[in-house]
């Protein structure tokens, strides 16, 4: 049996077709292509395709694939991931590797980071000056480590609880409240708060400990409303790692005009109010005052302190007048330490009063609130 040319081009032929030579005719003239006889097959009809026309099957995407996806996004190690994409009721599905993640993996990371000590973290601040919606957050959150604080996963988590905070209407936080040092119920604020894709910032602090696999502790969380209607906040933030909104320390300040602008000086003015409580968040940063102003001092305070210089001077001659203006003197010093309005402007050039500033541009400053990170 010979294979034709067509034949071997074509093996559904070759395999449906069978070629015989045939005997030569009886003329004395040799024919140059002999005749073939060809024995169709039954498979072979006009109907019959070459070429297959149904899609080719789409490849499943590898292991090592998935692995990587869901490291993005989870930020959890490789071994976990795999773990988890292998799990009798995951099968290689992102969406349940992610939430098996969060039940088995943030577990057994939480377990293992309980306890430990938290002395590093960020602060965060969240300033809203719109309409009805005027507040300001801040926010304190501790970690184990300065590499782990100054990672993208942790400033992000930061700056969403400061976002959260800021815009929560269950918080009824008032400025005295904070300046005191109080602030909002953490645990009951995470697990009522969202972020911005609408997650429980408690499932968003799971999820942080797990990428980071350190302690994280939201240590605070304040919230400052205005005063009044024409208050407005500005904060700075210092010691910003790169490419962070968060920082080592942080201060929001509240200042509010004495007279309301009318006209077009009103966009102006309130500009230029902006920037004069943002220097003055610059220095509170910087100054670190302990009060407002001498009003606001506690009066044990300046029983306690005047009691100090009178002993200073209990071996003086000097008559009791003198002395008393002596205190006095000694007095105006100590509140230029630690009241806000007494202190040296650091940022304004020359170093005037903080009060003078202020009453230069027709502002009063209503408070102040400064967080750090402390060791």
């Amino acid at each position: 049996m010979i294979l034709s040319s067509a034949a071997r081009r074509f093996p559904t032929i070759a395999r449906s077709t069978t070629v015989t030579r045939c005997a030569p005719a009886s003329s004395s003239t040799p024919t140059p292509f002999p005749p073939i006889a060809t024995t169709s097959s039954s498979h072979c009809s006009s109907s019959c395709s070459f070429f297959s026309t149904s899609q080719p099957r789409q490849s499943q995407p590898s292991i090592a694939s998935l692995v990587k996806q869901l490291r993005e996004l989870t930020g959890a190690p490789m071994m976990e991931c795999k773990k988890a994409l292998s799990a009798e009721d995951v099968q290689n599905d992102l969406a349940k590797a992610q939430e098996w993640l969060r039940k088995h993996g943030t577990a057994k990371a939480s377990s293992k980071v309980a306890g430990r000590e938290a002395l590093e973290g960020l602060v965060g601040i969240h300033i809203s000056n719109e309409g009805g919606s005027k507040a300001a957050a801040l926010v304190k959150v501790a970690s184990e480590t300065d590499f782990a604080s100054r990672s993208e996963t942790f400033s992000t988590f930061v700056q969403s609880v400061a976002d959260a905070a800021a815009s929560s209407s269950s918080s009824d936080a008032s400025s005295s409240s904070i300046r005191e040092g109080e602030s909002l119920d953490v645990p009951n604020f995470l697990a009522a708060a969202k972020n911005k894709e609408g997650r429980p910032l408690s499932d968003a602090l799971d999820d942080a400990i797990l990428a980071i696999r350190e302690n994280i502790q939201v240590e605070s969380v304040s919230v400052v409303k205005p005063s009044s209607e024409r208050s407005l906040f500005a904060g700075y933030v210092h010691g910003r790692p790169p490419n962070s909104t968060c920082g080592t320390s942080a201060a929001v300040v509240e200042v509010s005009p004495k007279t309301a602008p009318s006209g077009d000086g009103d966009i102006d003015a309130r500009r230029q109010w902006e920037d004069a409580a943002k220097k003055l968040a610059m220095h509170v940063v910087a100054a670190k005052p302990t009060y407002l102003d001498p009003s606001a001092v506690p009066e044990e305070v300046i029983s306690k302190e005047k009691e100090i210089l009178k002993e200073k001077m209990a071996d003086s001659d000097k008559p009791p007048e003198i002395l008393e203006k002596i205190v006095k003197g000694q007095l105006r010093k100590f509140y230029e330490g630690v009241c806000l309005t007494e202190q040296a402007h650091l940022v304004e050039e020359g170093g005037p009063k903080v009060k003078k500033v202020v009453e230069d541009l027709g502002l009063a400053v209503k408070g102040f609130w400064l967080v750090g990170m402390t060791k």
